[in-house]
């Protein structure tokens, strides 16, 4: 006990970023505070708006702040390709608590990529208030792009991601062909075209944590966000809401390591014990999946149908690839857009 308090005094500082809200919350409880338990460092918990400019940033001027990051696989591609996070071992992993080998416990794209390791599986749906949308509801994506139909502001996310894509989707692209139709100049001027249709009733936002009180507020009639937001405001709140899984584009989140972090070995620790069986299945508590079979048989059956997991065949898969290659150039005329 007199070893593990001097360790616990000299105990480790890693600075970790998310995304805050009730997302946030269940991190520290599930991961967080169990690792800084039971290790005896501490975790600086810190909130940012994702993407990868701040960790390009960092790494190019040399001066890391960050040690590990939560990454949405959209931003994980491009980041890994650019030298931007380290690669993580394999070998680091847990077993599953029901002995399987790591990599046999967890979904395939949890460990695509080899800079990073999947935390949740998650959706970006967007909701509407009971109270203020009217008599219609709508229940489509098209219905998000249908002014007439239900006149009033619409909340998103500042960012090419999802928007563009959703764009396509409500214009009749089919789900399987929108990548391949986002590929070509003619179809970012066919979904920068669909969003200019509604372009001066959008509010744009930077932070999923701001979703949720923009559509208690009555700020937009509509409100895009990740979906365990819109579920803690329900569940946990009681919040009027009521979330459309049509077009839901459904990902994953991963931990990533900082290119160059001084903490490295304590970080690859960190992500081995917070992407363990006990520590995922606590994501249940937002509606977010998790990525490892052994946690899914903790999971209350009463939730299940809150996981976008029950809802792919509404939706379609991020594609972390393709905004890997097109990202930096469809962040520019996202921009561009933005501007005129």
């Amino acid at each position: 006990m007199a070893a593990w308090g001097s360790a616990h005094a000299e105990g480790k500082t890693l600075t970790v970023t998310s995304f805050g809200g009730a997302y946030g919350a269940a991190q520290k409880v599930h991961q967080i505070d169990p690792y800084m338990k039971e290790t005896g460092n501490n975790v600086l918990f810190e909130n940012y708006t994702g993407g990868v400019a701040e960790i390009k940033a960092q790494v190019q001027a040399g001066k890391i702040q960050w040690d590990v990051v939560d990454i949405e696989t959209i931003d994980l591609e491009r980041a890994c390709s650019e030298g931007l996070l380290e690669v993580i071992p394999r070998d680091i992993l847990l077993p599953g608590a029901d002995g399987t080998p790591a990599e046999e416990d967890f979904i395939p794209q949890a460990l695509e990529n080899e800079c990073g390791v999947g935390e949740i599986v998650w959706a970006t749906v967007y909701a509407y208030n009971n109270k203020t949308i009217g008599d219609k509801k709508p229940s489509t994506i098209e219905d998000l792009f249908d002014l007439k139909k239900f006149p009033g502001k619409r909340a998103l996310r500042k960012r090419p991601q999802v928007n563009l894509e959703w764009a396509l989707l409500a214009d009749g692209v089919k789900p399987e062909d929108v990548y391949k139709v986002l590929a070509t100049p003619e179809g970012q001027a066919r979904a920068f075209a669909k969003l200019d249709t509604i372009k001066n009733d959008i509010v744009w936002f930077d932070s999923w944590s701001q979703a949720p009180q923009l559509l208690n507020d009555g700020g937009a009639i509509m409100v895009q966000s990740a979906n365990g937001r819109f579920f803690e405001a329900i569940k946990k709140e009681g919040k009027p809401f009521t979330m459309v899984w049509d077009g839901n584009l459904f990902d994953l989140d991963a931990w990533g390591i900082v290119k160059g972090t001084p903490n490295l070995e304590e970080a690859k620790k960190f992500v081995a014990f917070t992407t363990s069986t006990k520590a995922l299945a606590g994501f249940q508590d937002v509606a977010y999946g998790p990525p490892r079979q052994s946690s899914m048989a903790l999971v209350d059956k009463a939730v299940i149908e809150h996981l976008p997991s029950s809802h792919v065949k509404e939706g379609i898969k991020a594609d972390g690839i393709f905004w890997a290659d097109y990202g930096e150039s469809l962040g520019e005329k996202f921009n561009e857009w933005l501007l005129k």
